[in-house]
Formats: structure tokens, C-alpha cells, sequence
């Protein structure tokens, strides 16, 4: 490709509204433009990249046997209906109608529609295991989109199904996308961590995601540096920190602390370490005929209550925080004293693995501006209904594996695999027949990968001042050939069009930017663009015979013989 022949349109300024380094690189390198809130338009060097993560996605997929097919954007909303999702899935579904009036929906995902395709074309235990993909636009409405592709609206997802006969069977498939994805993500030249995770809206019970690893990630990675464990925050199991429960060695009493609606500043001003304080979060689920049950939920004064593992506790699925107008009926006093020592109501007490083995702590009193210190359990106040992991692990917490003490560190989600058991072949009633010719219900399990959203995770991981330093698999060009002189060299332009003949003949992913444009502006412009490999041809080199040859994460350029140029990028290249 030649530079002339090629639409590259750099800014020097990214938009007002990019916030992070991969929306503002990818605007300012002509890579993408704004059409509307999180709706893009992939410009040649953007869509270029993009191809490029596909295909070793295809690649990898097809290796592992799966089989591609394509789904449409548009589906009837009497699919999602039969999951039980047309309900459940919330703002994000954009659901429309056509001229008829029938529902449908822009798809942000593809469940109910190759369930549908499974019902209609497996029959027999002899077609199994399949396993379908595509990779196809989605739209989410997201409420606030931001961040370029890393949370846009309309995007590009892989998703895989596969269909099983039974659970060791969908267990075997499940590992078999973990490993493509393992290889997917080391080919596309990223440094990533495979952490177990939630499933959250998708369903299922057995669920890794593929994580980035950037300080610009959403998502807190936890992980053993001794071990293989590693997961999300919101799965990362949190043990006691006291093993066992010390024996009572002050007298409850009620202290004054106004104004000291916090831990830290209850802390603080009893002179006491944090690590003795509680925090009282107070939940509350609403039941049948406006029954609504209270739950007072207790967190050592420096931790965090993790809301997904709540979430998944007996009594509070689908919990909602207390008014504050539940919370002074409950405990006669509003919100910043409260504790579960004599209560105005009753209401069920949870603790927190390490809360459960506190002694002498301090806890609000239930009354405005007082707390209780010297609070025991058994003693001043009954054990807790329910002792659970209730928090966020912290570093240096001990590990759930026994090995070590755990490290955090932030990360994009980038991929992520399910196991579905028979969540949605259930509903939809996706069976066939096994060798006993009775019906049998299918085993799934579903694994997306967010194609562009690794074009943003890649920026996010690697970049300069300077701009983007693409890793080579998907840099939308290898190599960059920069001749200083074009229009005025012969000797140049010759020796240029050389080397660029040759790395073409060899496979390489080259451009030659013949536009004549100044060396400083040239070179400024592709360091934004981020070509990992840089070739610079002037005249006073080439009177020594040298080319100059340097990589984008290094400051200084090699001076190469022109005769072994081609192998020295070709050398060069197998480094990157």
C-alpha cells in the first residue's frame, strides 16, 4: 500500500468528550469517527485493525472445531419472550416495532436465536457436540455511553455456542473455547489474565473472563502471584481474618461521637484503629402482598460490601438498599449510627466472615451522635442469623487457595465463556434424542469475545506520549517505509520502492508513505499512528551506504546497510 493511494487523516486535537487514551488516539488518528453517542464509523485504518483481530479469531475458532454461520441484528421479540429476557434484560435491549406492530429487538446478544436454530436442527445425540459462531454486530443502549469502543452502544462481538449432550460433555467444550481463547489472546499480542468471574445477566455457573490488563480497566483483578488463582472482584473469595474469636475484655458502653457519621471518623476520634469499627449496611427485599423484610448486613469498618455475593445470599436475591424512612422505623435513627445491638424492630442480622470473629468492637448505637464499644457477640447481642463472605478481598488478604497472600490489579474485559447447562434449552425447549430414542434436553454453553472493544484494550495497554504502539499481529501496517526527499531523490525514491517490493514479496503488512510530506511531520504522524516498525530512507544515508531502522517502543534508530535491509526487518519483525 502507498501512503497516496491510502485515506489517512490525523488530527492534532482529540474531541472534548474523549476521555481515555484509546478514544482520544483512535479519534486523533483518523481511526474513528463520531456518528452519534457510542455509534462510530470505522474509518480504513480503524476497520483495518479490526480485520485483523477477526481473522485470528476466526482462525482459532475454526481450529477448535466450532462453525461459523451468521445471525441476524434484528430478532422477533417472541424468542426473548420464551426465555423469560424480553422482561429480565432491562434498558440496554433497544426494542422496536415494524410496520405491523410486532415486537422486535436489536440484539445484544445471541442465545435465544441459535437455541431456536439448535431446537429446529439437532435431532439426534449422533450430530453432537456442535459448536455454532458468528461474529456480528450488537447494539446495547447503554445509559451513559463513553470511552470510544471500550462502552460504546453498536459494536462487534464473537459468540460461540455449543450444544452437548450431557455436562461432561458441555464441560469438555468449555474447555476446549478456554484454550482457543488462551491462544487467541497470546496471538493478538496482548498481555491479558483468564480470571473466574460472575455470570451475571447471561446465566450459568461456570463462567472465566479474559481481562486486559491496564490501569485504565474497569474491572479489579485479583490474583495469586505464588498460584494460579485469579478472579474478579466480585467472585474473589474474602477468608476471616482472625481465625478464631478473641474472648470479651471490655464492658459494652455507649460513647459520645458527634458528628462522626463514618468509620474513620468514629476511629478517629475514639482513638481506635479502624479494624475495630462496623459498618452497618442495611438492605431490604420486597415480598408478596408488600411484605418488605429488613436485612442488616456488617462489614469490618475497612472493608467493602461486595454486592454480587449479597445478591446471591438465601432471602436476598433482588435486593434493594432501605429507604431512609425503613431504616429510622427499624432502628429508630437515621443512617450513620446505626448497629445491631437493641434494634427499634427486628430484622436479620448477617455478618461478614471476619465481623463474625470481632470482639470488644465499636458499632453505632442507634441513636443520633452515639456508639457502643465492647460489643460481643453471645454476650451483648445474639450470634448473627448468617455468617457469609459478604466483602471485596483487599491486597495482601490471604489467598482462598491456601498459597500466599493475593495482589489486585485493573483490567479490561475483553472475553468471557459460560457454561449455560440448560438455562435457555429448557425454555426454549431445545431437545433431541438420545440413544435410547427418548427426548433429552441440550447442554450449552455460550463464549463472546468484544472485537473492537480489544482495539480499544490494546491502546489502553500501549501507548506514549507520542500516540499507539500496536502490538505487530494487529497494527494496521507491519512496517512503515519513510522516505526524506521523495520528490527530490531518485536514489531514494528507487531504493524505497525496493525495499517496499521486497517486504511485500515476503508477506509483510508494509506501506510506503510517498507524500512527500517533512520528516518531522511524517514521523510525528505515524508514532500516533503507531506502525511498529519504521524504515527511514534519506539521501545523506544512503551516501553511507545506511538505511535507518527503528521500532516504535525504542528512542533511538539503527543505521542498517541498504543491502541487508530486507533481512534485517524481516529479523527485526520476529522480535516484536
Amino acid at each position: 500500500m502507498r501512503a497516496s493511494n491510502y485515506h489517512i487523516n490525523t488530527l492534532k486535537e482529540a474531541p472534548s468528550e474523549a476521555e481515555v487514551a484509546s478514544h482520544q488516539l483512535m479519534t486523533r488518528a483518523g481511526m474513528i469517527r463520531k456518528l452519534a453517542g457510542g455509534i462510530y464509523t470505522y474509518m480504513p485504518l480503524g476497520l483495518k485493525i479490526i480485520r485483523k483481530v477477526e481473522a485470528i479469531v476466526r482462525d482459532e475458532m475454526n481450529a477448535a472445531g466450532a462453525i461459523e454461520l451468521l445471525m441476524p441484528v434484528v430478532q422477533p421479540a417472541e424468542l426473548w419472550q420464551e426465555s423469560g429476557r424480553w422482561e429480565q434484560y432491562g434498558a440496554e435491549l433497544l426494542r422496536m416495532k415494524d410496520r405491523h406492530q410486532r415486537d422486535f429487538v436489536l440484539q445484544p446478544t445471541s442465545e435465544e436465536v441459535i437455541t431456536d436454530i439448535a431446537r429446529n436442527e439437532i435431532h439426534s445425540y449422533r450430530q453432537l457436540p456442535l459448536n455454532f459462531y458468528h461474529i456480528q454486530t450488537k447494539f446495547r443502549d447503554e445509559r451513559r455511553p463513553r470511552f470510544g469502543l471500550m462502552r460504546g452502544r453498536e459494536f462487534t462481538m464473537k459468540d460461540a455456542y455449543s450444544f452437548d449432550r450431557d455436562e461432561a460433555g458441555a464441560q469438555r467444550s468449555y474447555d476446549i473455547m478456554f484454550d482457543a481463547y488462551m491462544r487467541i489472546f497470546g496471538r493478538l499480542g496482548l498481555e491479558f489474565r483468564a480470571v473466574a468471574a460472575d455470570t451475571g445477566s447471561i446465566g450459568g455457573t461456570r463462567s472465566h473472563e479474559f481481562q486486559v490488563i491496564a490501569d485504565t480497566g474497569e474491572d479489579l483483578l485479583v490474583y495469586n502471584a505464588d498460584s494460579d488463582y485469579a478472579a474478579n472482584i466480585e467472585l474473589a473469595e474474602a477468608a476471616s481474618l482472625y481465625p478464631v474469636r478473641a474472648e470479651a475484655a471490655e464492658p459494652m458502653a455507649d460513647v459520645a461521637t458527634p458528628g462522626a457519621a463514618k468509620c474513620e471518623d468514629v476511629a478517629k476520634l475514639l482513638e481506635l484503629p479502624l479494624e475495630r469499627t462496623i459498618k452497618s449496611i442495611v438492605l431490604a427485599t420486597d415480598g408478596d402482598k408488600g411484605k418488605v423484610d429488613i436485612w442488616l448486613l456488617l462489614l469490618r469498618g475497612d472493608h467493602e460490601l461486595n454486592e454480587i455475593k449479597a445478591g446471591k445470599l438465601p432471602g436476598l436475591a433482588g435486593f434493594r438498599f432501605a429507604t431512609e424512612t425503613e431504616i429510622v422505623e427499624h432502628f429508630g435513627c437515621k443512617p450513620g449510627y446505626l448497629g445491631p445491638v437493641k434494634t427499634a424492630k427486628p430484622v436479620h442480622v448477617i455478618a461478614d466472615r471476619t465481623v463474625a470473629n470481632m470482639a470488644d468492637f465499636v458499632c453505632g448505637a442507634n441513636r443520633e451522635d452515639f456508639h457502643t464499644r465492647g460489643v460481643n457477640w453471645g454476650r451483648d447481642l445474639p450470634e448473627p442469623e448468617l455468617v457469609a463472605d459478604l466483602r471485596n478481598v483487599v491486597a495482601g488478604d490471604p489467598s482462598p487457595d491456601g498459597k500466599g497472600t493475593l495482589s489486585i490489579q485493573r483490567g479490561i474485559e475483553v472475553g468471557h465463556v459460560f457454561y449455560l447447562g440448560k438455562k435457555y434449552s429448557e425454555a426454549l425447549k431445545a431437545t433431541f434424542l438420545d440413544e435410547t430414542g427418548k427426548p433429552a434436553v441440550l447442554e450449552m454453553g455460550c463464549y463472546g469475545i468484544g472485537v473492537t472493544r480489544i482495539v480499544g484494550a490494546a491502546i489502553e495497554q500501549n501507548h506514549d506520549a507520542r500516540g499507539i504502539i500496536w502490538p505487530r499481529a494487529i497494527a494496521p501496517f507491519e512496517v512503515v517505509i519513510c522516505p526524506v526527499g521523495w520528490g527530490k531523490s531518485e536514489t531514494v525514491r528507487d531504493t524505497a520502492k525496493k525495499l517496499y517490493e521486497s517486504l511485500l514479496a515476503r508477506g509483510v503488512d508494509v506501506i510506503l508513505d510517498d507524500r512527500d510530506a517533512r520528516p518531522g511531520v511524517m514521523f510525528a504522524e505515524w508514532e500516533l499512528i503507531g506502525a511498529p516498525l519504521r524504515v527511514t530512507v534519506g539521501e545523506r544515508g544512503l551516501n553511507d551506504g545506511v538505511v535507518e531502522l527503528q521500532a516504535r517502543r525504542e528512542t533511538e534508530a539503527a543505521k542498517i546497510p541498504v543491502e541487508s535491509a530486507l533481512e534485517a526487518v524481516l529479523t527485526k519483525l520476529d522480535t516484536l
